[in-house]
């Protein structure tokens, strides 16, 4: 029977683990120094490893060659464990068990001593969903358990842990995995399983991801299923509805170099496609991002495929500091206004076209001067503009100096003084 990739490759030892290295070496060193304490929670997002730490975690402590980093994985213990019929690793569900009736029942069995095991271990999964009452029948226990007893709590959502429960724990906080972890760890499993796939895709399925590697596994196995036994860049795209990032980076050039034209023909390729313009936006948000680390931090960049950072790199010198920040801010504040618009497209749109009205001017501009009213009467009649011809071309990323002066207003003449008459000479 098939078994999916994220059972199949479940890591059963601290060297199998990807990423959190924090977390292992703790653990490592704990079990090998024999500091063991009875309660651990594992805390982080979705598929990033808290369930798993917790089963080898129990494994070490009992492997048949005794409590060790390093189980044996050919004793019974560690085989019945891996199988997940070890009968001293109680696992439950909180989510399902929430009344303070089951917790009673569960403490109930905790003074016994363990039927195959060197420690009865309770991993508990979503600890968060207990009940305030199954919070308060567990502390006593979960404070001075039996020697025999460890605890081992996972949870999504720390924040809803009374904190009477988690300073009775030790607790670690597993990190979200970054995308070039994720299509390493990738790249090998394909490879064991001979699938051929290629690299652009298995980068585009890792950062579809969001750090969760058992959603880029689940996505692999999908990806396998749409592309008839091989993984290519186009089938993922297709499957996952993404956008193409060569439109996002033609939109962006295009709107900095005033192109209306073909600023129209990808609004109407947007139309056509019938797009989620949210997601366009989302999309255009994160590559201004990109573009701005890029400038000024560059060791901080994301790491794309190769094509990808390519294109950016171009990018990246053909848009001044300022510009992207001022797309940027006018980006955001368009992706908050989406949900007021009469509907998604029209605002995605006033975006766009925000973003073609509010340009920098080019280094061959100046600003022109709004006439000025005073006393009625129109002191500037027109507007003038002017090509600064004498200025030596200036690269698009340096930043363009706008000096505003103010309209010259020419006072009206003071009247002469009336000359003293003369005095008339006497007779």
């Amino acid at each position: 029977m098939y078994q999916v990739l994220a059972r199949k490759y479940r890591p059963r030892n601290f060297n199998e683990l990807v990423g959190q290295n924090h977390v292992s070496r703790a653990l490592s060193s704990a079990l090998e120094r024999g500091r063991l304490h009875h309660a651990y929670l594992f805390t982080g997002t979705r598929g990033v490893g808290k369930t798993t730490i917790a089963r080898i975690l129990a494994k070490c402590l009992n492997c048949e060659t005794g409590v060790t980093s390093t189980p044996c994985e050919v004793c019974a213990t560690c085989k019945a464990v891996n199988e997940g019929r070890f009968i001293d690793l109680i696992e439950i569900d909180a989510a399902s068990r929430t009344k303070v009736e089951d917790t009673r029942e569960l403490l109930d069995n905790v003074p016994y001593a363990p039927t195959q095991g060197r420690f009865k271990v309770y991993l508990i999964d979503e600890v968060h969903m207990l009940s305030t009452h199954s919070f308060n029948a567990l502390l006593k226990t979960l404070e001075e358990p039996p020697e025999h007893v460890k605890f081992l709590f996972a949870t999504t959502d720390p924040q809803k842990l009374p904190i009477t429960v988690i300073s009775r724990c030790l607790q670690f906080t597993l990190r979200p995995l970054a995308v070039d972890e994720i299509t390493k760890h990738l790249g090998a499993i394909l490879e064991k399983e001979q699938i051929n796939a290629d690299q652009d895709a298995i980068w585009q399925i890792a950062e579809s991801a969001q750090g969760s590697l058992r959603d880029a596994l689940s996505l692999t196995d999908q990806a396998i299923a749409y592309g008839q036994g091989s993984v290519h860049h186009q089938d993922v795209k297709e499957m996952l509805g993404l956008i193409d990032r060569t439109i996002i980076y033609d939109l962006i050039l295009a709107i900095h170099q005033n192109q209306r034209e073909k600023v129209s023909q990808l609004l109407l390729q947007f139309r056509h496609q019938a797009l989620d313009v949210s997601l366009v936006l989302d999309q255009l948000i994160s590559t201004l991002h990109e573009l701005a680390i890029l400038q000024y931090l560059p060791d901080l960049s994301l790491k794309y495929s190769d094509e990808i950072n390519r294109k950016i790199m171009q990018l990246s010198k053909l848009i001044s500091a300022q510009d992207l920040q001022l797309y940027y801010q006018i980006a955001c504040k368009g992706r908050s206004d989406l949900q007021l618009a009469v509907t998604q497209e029209q605002g995605f749109e006033m975006c766009v076209l925000r973003l073609l009205a509010f340009r920098p001017l080019a280094p061959n501009e100046i600003l022109v001067a709004e006439p000025v009213q005073q006393n009625g009467q129109a002191v500037v009649n027109h507007q003038v503009q002017q090509q600064v011809q004498d200025i030596a071309p200036v690269s698009a990323v340096q930043p363009v100096e706008v000096i505003s002066q103010p309209a010259m207003v020419e006072p009206e003449p003071e009247p002469e003084p009336e000359p003293e008459p003369e005095p008339e000479p006497e007779p």
